[in-house]
């Protein structure tokens, strides 16, 4: 019997312990179940203002979340320890120990309000503050349940410091401050990374209660609870006596607005900043940026109440952008559109390319001949600037002095077409002003066809990188990658050496020495650009291991008149390498040079005759006056000692003048023939129209 009824206990034992176990087992079911039907809402923490910094560190730009707040998400590994440490000690000190909720906090706070017949002490922890701080509801006893819950929620899904991290991202410090770092940021100027005894009990203290404490409106009210805080840090011997009074003696701060340096790049880099990451490491250099905004603001202010400017430095050898001025001026006219990004007309910027892609084919050499004279290329008759044309001239002379007719002859025989793809194919774009054209036309080598800045710093920065293109580098993690990557191949090195080297022959600007003559300072390798109307003022140069691009306009496109890039942009760039402080580089030495026999000349005249200029074959003219009393037109064609005929008959040059001049006795068709001394010919048949 007695063996008996041992064993009837013993079952009954494990049936109980089964039991047992089955209804923990039903508990954890249930408690599961509920965990993953009523999740914490994170949704807050999700949304943060992304943070630019400059290459180092520093604060560039941030954006706002709804209702303009400022939640900067806290990073651990940039906030002082020593803070971090002081909040835990006074906020919540058993933090790394309880699952969410202190039971003996519960207790203390629970005796407390029995005792005093209210409640003292709400026995939050900082879990459970995050927890409230996630989703707000009313205080009250439901509320502080709900809270404990989510709290055992929040530790079960995520770890002490990511708790602990979103609590400083979410905390309330007056006004639309969210976070830490905003609130270090606007209070005190700086991340909170290294924090003063002070900034460090008022940054404890605020959290308690932000608008009633705001320094920046309660001064007062904010000195109590620093106060405060800095005693019970004495208490618990985090604080000695000297940093307490360190801290009593520290002003009360105010409160500034953030940082917005670089605001088109930095406002862009958050925009598109990993919602994981607390920050973006952006390739700026803030120090270089505060310079070059400061100058391009005065480069715009001395050209005109309607003028901005834009500014690009691009290191070589990574491809980072080290600085970007999108305006001059959030309060100029048009500051708010980043003018790197717009398609503006280049000028004469891409003639560099043009001579680096004709030394690149063996179709002419720097010393190759080539005329610069009033000449028609099909439909498309260019002029110089100056109105003037030069004769012989070679590539090298024609480059440094921006001649318009050779750089169009030179791009004739590279074919248009061919030039863009070229340029295209490193990831540079052109664009066409009017949708139906559809080809690429000679007008491409006076800036026909528009092109943003960040295209021509690309494009430049080929050039100084042996002809190799590469994309520009946004982040310093692309610029990393950058350096490895291989590129594409845009022209071979010599060629573009070549075009550098004819580049830093071009004289500098009014007012400045030659960099050669000047101790220390870098030779720069420059072209300056002016678009039609002179809308744009644009210069570009690669000095030591950058590549700057300076432009100053409108931002409307509107016309401007007479600033060309040699006086409006020319200068900036200058300034622009002085703030760089780029090493200096010596051009090689300047030298008479002889190009290869069969490169004498690109296109001798000689060998193909002349050519009609004006009237053109097919061209229907209206004049006011017919016969021998009429102004007449004047004949032009390309060549040496021409001879002209309309008709079969000879028209006779001007004694004084040298000019033909034909007077058209009626209206009618004419032939029109012009004969060299070789007897070479060209004709055009001409409508002549009574006006």
């Amino acid at each position: 019997m007695k063996g008996l009824f041992t064993r009837l206990k013993a079952a009954a034992s494990v049936r109980s312990l089964t039991v047992g176990l089955m209804g923990l087992m039903a508990v954890q079911t249930v408690v599961v179940a509920l965990d993953l039907a009523l999740p914490p809402d994170l949704s807050r923490a999700e949304r943060s203002s992304p943070v630019a910094l400059d290459r180092r560190g520093a604060w560039l730009r941030a954006l706002p979340v709804e209702n303009g707040r400022w939640r900067v998400r806290a990073d651990l590994a940039r906030t002082d320890p020593e803070f971090v440490r002081r909040l835990i000690a006074v906020e919540d000190a058993r933090f790394w120990l309880h699952p969410g909720v202190d039971p003996l906090g519960v207790l203390r706070a629970g005796a407390g309000a029995a005792a005093s017949g209210e409640a003292r002490s709400g026995a939050s922890t900082l879990t459970m503050q995050t927890a409230r701080l996630l989703e707000p509801r009313p205080r009250n006893i439901g509320s502080k349940i709900i809270e404990m819950l989510r709290a055992v929620q929040l530790e079960a899904r995520m770890s002490k410091k990511e708790i602990l991290a979103l609590y400083l991202t979410l905390a309330p410090y007056g006004g639309n401050l969210e976070g830490v770092r905003a609130a270090s940021l606007a209070y005190f100027g700086h991340e909170p990374e290294s924090l003063t005894a002070g900034e460090q009990a008022m940054l404890i203290a605020l959290p308690q209660a932000p608008e009633a404490r705001r320094p920046d409106r309660r001064p007062k009210a904010a000195l109590a609870a620093r106060t405060a805080v800095s005693e019970k840090l004495v208490r618990t011997g985090l604080f000695t006596d000297t940093l307490a009074q360190e801290a009593a003696a520290e002003p009360i701060p105010s409160r500034s607005p953030f940082p917005a340096l670089a605001w088109h790049m930095a406002g862009d880099a958050a925009a598109d900043a990993d919602p994981s990451e607390a920050t973006v490491m952006t390739t700026l250099d803030a120090r270089l940026q505060s310079r070059l905004e400061t100058l391009a603001a005065e480069a715009a202010a001395a050209q005109g109440p309607e003028a901005t400017a834009a500014i690009l430095v691009i290191e070589v050898k990574t491809r980072a952008v080290r600085a970007l001025v999108g305006s001059a001026g959030l309060e100029r006219p048009g500051g708010w559109i980043d003018m790197t990004r717009a398609l503006r007309s280049p000028g004469s910027a891409l003639k560099p390319f043009i001579y680096g892609f004709a030394f690149d084919d063996g179709i002419a050499a720097p010393d190759t001949v080539i005329q610069d004279t009033a000449r028609r290329f099909s439909d498309y008759q260019p002029e110089n600037f100056d109105r003037e044309f030069h004769g012989k001239v070679t590539a090298r002379e024609a480059l440094v002095h921006s001649l318009n007719v050779p750089a169009v002859a030179t791009l004739e025989k590279i074919g248009a077409d061919n030039f863009q793809s070229r340029l295209e194919a490193t990831g540079a774009k052109l664009v066409r002003p009017h949708r139906e054209v559809r080809e690429a036309g000679l007008a491409l080598a006076l800036g026909g066809q528009g092109v943003t800045l960040r295209d021509l710093a690309l494009l430049y920065a080929a050039l100084a990188d042996g002809g190799i293109a590469k994309p520009l580098a946004w982040t310093e993690i692309d610029a990393g990658r950058r350096e490895r990557q291989q590129g594409v191949r845009m022209m071979r090195a010599d060629a573009a050496g070549k075009v550098l080297d004819i580049l830093r022959e071009s004289p500098a600007p009014e007012g400045r020495m030659p960099a050669a003559l000047t101790t220390g300072g870098p030779r720069m390798a420059f072209k300056t650009g002016t678009s039609y109307g002179f809308r744009d003022a644009l210069a570009c140069g690669v000095v030591g291991d950058y590549v700057i691009i300076a432009w100053t306009g409108r931002a409307d496109g509107g016309a401007r008149g007479g600033l060309t890039g040699r006086d409006a942009a020319l200068p900036l760039l200058f300034d622009a390498a002085d703030a760089l402080n780029a090493p200096g580089a010596m051009p090689r030495p300047i030298r008479p040079r002889e190009p290869p026999r069969s490169l004498a000349e690109l296109e001798p005249l000689e060998s193909i005759g002349p050519r009609l200029i004006f009237p053109p074959d097919g061209a229907s003219v209206q004049v006011e006056e017919l016969g021998p009393a009429a102004r007449g037109l004047v004949l032009a064609a390309s060549g040496k000692d021409l001879r002209w005929y309309v008709g079969g008959e000879a028209i006779a040059p001007e004694p004084l003048t040298g000019r033909s001049v034909w007077k058209p006795q009626a209206p009618g068709f004419y032939a029109v023939t012009v004969v060299d001394a070789q007897g070479r010919e060209a004709k055009a048949r001409v409508r002549i129209k009574r006006g």
